[in-house]
Formats: structure tokens, C-alpha cells, sequence
């Protein structure tokens, strides 16, 4: 596939408008998973987690440093979200 990551078929995450509210999530998601991948395309960034993608309120409001609506504000920047099922 063009414009695939090595060794992200079973990887699973969010895609995220760039911004701080981005960097946050994702700093929020490195806490809480493992083998975080990242890959910025400039204008959104495509989050890869193995198998499952935790991320919690609190750890995101920690990076945010403000109150963050969960769920409500996360779909304003996350335009999709890749998945596999089993």
C-alpha cells in the first residue's frame, strides 16, 4: 500500500487535526500505551498504537492544562480513528 507505515497492520489510532489540542492527546496516548507511533502529515497526524488505543480525560487534561469534554471536544479534532477487527 502507498503511503503505508512498515509494521503498522495491526495498529490501531486516532487521526488528529494538528494543533495543541493534538499534541495533548497525543502526549496523553504515549503515557497510557506502548510502541506509539506517530506520523505527521503537516496538516493532521495519524496516531498508530499495536492492537489497542487507551486514552483517558484526566491524562489528557494534565497535558492540556484546562478541563477537556470527553467525549464532545476529542471529535472536533479527531477526524477518524483506524481499527482492525478480529
Amino acid at each position: 500500500m502507498t503511503g503505508q507505515v512498515p509494521g503498522t497492520y495491526d495498529s490501531v489510532g486516532p487521526v488528529l487535526q494538528s494543533g495543541p489540542v493534538a499534541n495533548a492527546i497525543i502526549a496523553a496516548i504515549k503515557d497510557l500505551n506502548q510502541d506509539v507511533i506517530v506520523v505527521d502529515r503537516g496538516a493532521y497526524v495519524r496516531v498508530l498504537v499495536p492492537q489497542c488505543c487507551v486514552v483517558t480525560r484526566s491524562a489528557i487534561e494534565q497535558h492540556l492544562g484546562r478541563p477537556f469534554r470527553f467525549p464532545g471536544e476529542l471529535e472536533t479534532v479527531m477526524s477518524a480513528f483506524r481499527v482492525r477487527f478480529s
